[in-house]
């Protein structure tokens, strides 16, 4: 399997990552199946959290591999934002997956610049991730989060952090642009280990998953983790990776345009809509509805499957209240709209521009009725 340098680690990562949150799922037996065969072909990173299931998915990561220690790149991460619970966290960590060492910890999910300031500040929890890699107990720390990337942005600007992990895929793309245009080069300026999660944007994009591992690996990242539970995924996801040739620009183009889960809903960010007299910011607006909802409830239904993965899915990252303040901000909105009509022609994408910005507006102002 292809590999990748991680940064400026030193170290070398397969493209494909084995993410731990869905061993959740199922058996201790069935895990170490999984895993054993991943590293049999060729992967060497496995991640997962202290918070997943508790420390169950450490737990079977431990009993599963412990034994293959040598063979692969092990990440964990922690949700502690003082110094204490962070080495109270990592000594749980450490114990449940069988080792004296993670090459890499992250600080799991910092959604706020107050938690930011919480981890960098005094007795906070990047005192004892520093101790703990002198110790050599962390060989490397980095950060992660979901959605928004602000306060990554900051973070990477503010200490120097070895690795970031963060979302992209084609979907989110346009939901949270600044990752893939701000956040992405300044980590490799920084020569940060960018860390992809959620190719499949966390099952949206199942039916499109050759499509989307392909964008995936294309991009300009150390590895891709996907998460697996069972033989089918993890075969697939291997070949996937053994298999991948970089995405040409005019086919990342062709599958922004006609990729049938962006549809005729998702904003794609082109401005081309941007005819409204009454200066309506019609794409920052629909920028907002991605961080509200990443623009999944579209105000139709098609099948009962699909409007319920997209109920789990569409508030996952916590950005609404976000979304919501960055709206009221706005000089213009929504609700100027005089339905004239003139931006409807304009979009490529085939999107009813009025109707979204009406939905839009529905959402992020919090009006009564749609």
């Amino acid at each position: 399997m292809q590999k990748r340098p991680f940064g400026a680690t030193g170290l070398n990562t397969s493209i494909l990552g084995f993410g731990g949150f869905h061993l959740l799922e199922i058996p201790a037996s069935e895990a170490k199946w999984l895993l054993d065969r991943y590293l049999d072909a060729g992967g060497n990173y496995i991640e997962t959290a202290a918070a997943y299931g508790d420390g169950e998915s450490e737990r079977k990561i431990g009993l599963a591999v412990a034994g293959r220690r040598n063979e692969f790149i092990l990440t964990t991460k922690s949700g502690e934002r003082s110094a204490q619970g962070f080495e109270a966290n990592l000594a749980r960590s450490l114990a449940n997956l069988k080792t004296d060492h993670v090459d890499l910890v992250l600080m799991h999910a910092v959604g706020s610049g107050a938690e930011l300031d919480l981890i960098l500040g005094p007795g906070g929890a990047m005192e004892a991730a520093v101790r703990a890699k002198k110790e050599g107990r962390v060989r490397h720390i980095g950060i992660s989060m979901h959605g928004q990337p602000d306060v990554l942005i900051r973070a990477m600007k503010e200490y120097p952090f070895e690795a970031v992990m963060t979302t992209i895929n084609y979907y989110d793309h346009f939901n949270f642009p600044e990752i893939q245009d701000a956040l992405v080069p300044l980590a490799r300026e920084k020569n940060a280990a960018v860390i992809l999660m959620k190719p499949v944007g966390d099952g949206l994009l199942w039916r499109s998953a050759p499509a989307a591992f392909r964008y995936a690996f294309s991009q300009p990242v150390s590895i891709v983790v996907a998460g697996i539970n069972n033989r089918e995924m993890l075969e697939a996801d291997l070949r996937f990776a053994e298999d991948f040739t970089p995405m040409s620009e005019s086919e990342i183009e062709a599958l922004y345009s006609k990729a049938p889960e962006l549809g005729n809903y998702v904003c794609r960010q082109c401005g081309a809509c941007l005819v409204c007299p009454e200066k309506i910011p019609l794409t920052d607006i629909f920028r907002l509805e991605g961080w509200f909802d990443r623009q999944m409830a579209d105000g139709t239904v098609t099948n009962a499957s699909d409007w319920a993965l997209k109920e789990r899915l569409r508030f996952w990252f916590g950005n609404r209240d976000l979304a919501s303040a960055r709206y009221a901000e706005l000089a213009v909105k929504g609700d100027a709209c005089t339905e004239c009509g003139k931006c409807n022609p304009t979009c490529p994408y085939g999107i009813d521009v009025r109707r979204k910005l009406s939905l839009a507006d529905y959402k992020l102002a919090g009006r009564g009725i749609y």
